[in-house]
């Protein structure tokens, strides 16, 4: 089921207005996502002028043939040509195939320049410069924020580049989510862990020859701030940073990223007691690393990762670390 036929399900339910039989008006229902869906594209094919002479042309019989072809596999639930003809109406059937058949509306190539300038010119105030922004002291620094837009590099509370934390740690980290973890709480699928059981390590084969590193070997990741390597979890109890290595030529060199979504202790990972009664982890939800303990900590504020002072986005993107082969 898809979340809009849930919310029209929800809405009928509920008796809402503008839902339901005749939701839009007399004979116009919105009982199904395809009642909505499918007039937007008729108002794209339609076009802006009202007398309609900006819409597109109609869709001549092959067309037609075409778009019935590719979607003859569909149930009739998700596909039913005389109902979205219906939808649309007669007038504008045609022009709807036009457009679906080439997955939306598209202006003449020739039309997107006048000359040497663009065709369609922004022609709007864009704020180059803010006030309320340059008015701003920094709490650390004592200092005006900038106004304009600028490079500002990564640096602690107190605007000092963590020129030191690099020393020895020659590699970047940065992180990545595949398609089968997105969040942290897919792990609680387990048809996803069939797809990847575990993520791992990224790094370039230049990176790996050159610290003598194998696909597979199991490393672990320390930084200036997390020398140890481990997760402090808060209840005596750490969790080592370690995670395979992963050859690929998608990284650039000099940097490593480990997807997100992996390497759990908590999310049913673990044992967990309640009144007594002890609810097993599940070992398949602790495979893979997370290594988000070893990015950098702010030196002064201590707890905390580095931040764009503007923004407040967190400066986890230019933490060094090094990666230390773990035997076993």
């Amino acid at each position: 089921m898809s979340l809009e036929a849930m919310i029209l399900a929800i809405a009928e339910e509920l008796n809402l207005p503008g839902f339901g039989e005749n939701g839009f008006a007399e004979s116009q229902h919105l009982r199904h996502p395809d009642d909505l869906f499918l007039r937007a594209v008729a108002n794209i094919a339609f076009g802006e002028k009202p007398d309609g002479s900006a819409g597109v042309q109609d869709a001549d019989d092959r067309e037609i043939e075409v778009f019935l072809n590719a979607r003859r596999h569909l149930p009739r639930s998700v596909f039913d040509a005389d109902r979205w003809r219906t939808i649309v109406g007669e007038n504008m059937w045609r022009k709807v195939v036009y457009v679906l058949n080439r997955g939306g509306r598209y202006e003449e190539h020739e039309k997107g320049h006048k000359g040497d300038r663009v065709g369609h010119p922004y022609g709007a105030l864009l704020n180059l410069y803010q006030e309320k922004t340059a008015s701003t002291i920094h709490a650390g620094t004592g200092k005006h924020l900038p106004g304009i837009a600028c490079h500002v590099p990564v640096c602690d509370f107190v605007g000092r580049e963590p020129h030191e934390l690099r020393d020895g740690y020659d590699l970047a980290l940065i992180t990545h989510r595949v398609i089968s973890q997105t969040k942290s709480r897919t792990i609680a699928d387990p048809w996803l862990s069939a797809l990847l059981p575990e993520n791992g390590v990224l790094i370039n084969p230049r990176d790996a020859g050159r610290l003598n590193l194998a696909n597979g070997q199991s490393v672990k990741v320390v930084s200036a701030t997390n020398p140890s390597g481990n997760w402090p979890l808060g209840n005596g109890v750490t969790k080592p940073m370690v995670g395979k290595v992963v050859l690929t030529q998608t990284m650039r060199p000099g940097v490593v990223s480990f997807a997100l979504g992996f390497g759990h202790w908590a999310t049913g990972a673990s044992d967990v007691t309640i009144d007594g009664y002890v609810i097993k982890g599940e070992v398949r939800r602790q495979a893979g690393i997370h290594a988000n303990a070893a990015m950098w900590t702010d030196p002064v504020v201590k707890n905390t990762c580095m931040f764009d002072p503007v923004g407040g986005s967190v400066s986890f993107y230019d933490t060094h670390m090094r990666l230390e082969p773990v035997s076993g």
